[in-house]
């Protein structure tokens, strides 16, 4: 099975997951409080984005757009723990005729979260940090040469802005990953690029 039909398969069982919404405190008709219903530790998140090479990565691989599923448990209010699931689209700018790179990443990490700023208003906003691990694969989409795969480790930073039911995920990540040439010919170094991802989802009431 290819990389590519394996992350498919991977992403599509992640979205099968589904997460529970957050219920507001209310009171009853005599003013006495009622608990809410618990919420769901599972948290999904699609997200779109940018690709961004930087330093030597900028002479192989042509910045690209990227999609990617998060899938997060929340341990605890300051603490959650995110795997990722990435594709991006882009071209070997080294070899002749641009072929096409489909860049796939795959990584667990660690989520501090923030208290978040004006909590229970029409808007709000948590801010996060976070760092992790996986691995970075590099796969020619129209040429017959095995793909190459490599390690990769991250630091990320970003927020969750809410306006009312609107929850608006933002988050930047710098990867330092290995890098094998993508002929098979020559020795291993290591590289770096940036990610950048947005998301948006509707919470229920």
């Amino acid at each position: 099975m290819s990389v590519r039909s394996q992350l498919t398969i991977a992403a599509l069982g992640s979205i099968v997951l589904t997460t529970s919404a957050l219920s507001a405190q209310t009171t009853d008709s005599l003013g006495a409080r009622i608990s809410p219903t618990k919420s769901s530790a599972w948290e999904l998140q699609v997200t779109e984005g940018d690709f961004i090479p930087t330093g030597h990565q900028r002479d192989v691989v042509k910045k690209g757009k990227l999609n990617a599923a998060q899938l997060t448990y929340v341990v605890t209010p300051a603490l959650a723990l995110t795997g990722t699931l990435g594709w991006a689209r882009t071209n070997d700018i080294s070899s002749v005729g641009d072929p096409t790179l489909d860049v796939f990443t795959y990584d667990l990490g660690a989520e501090l979260r923030g208290d978040r700023w004006n909590e229970g208003g029409t808007v709000s906003f948590r801010p996060f940090a976070g760092a992790g691990a996986g691995a970075r694969s590099y796969n020619y989409r129209n040429l017959d040469v095995d793909a190459t795969h490599n390690v990769a480790a991250y630091g990320s930073m970003g927020g969750d802005l809410a306006i009312r039911r609107v929850q608006i995920r933002i988050e930047a990540r710098d990867y330092v990953t290995g890098f094998k040439p993508l002929s098979g010919i020559g020795a291993a170094d290591t590289r770096n690029d940036v990610v950048m991802m947005f998301g948006v989802r509707i919470a229920k009431p």
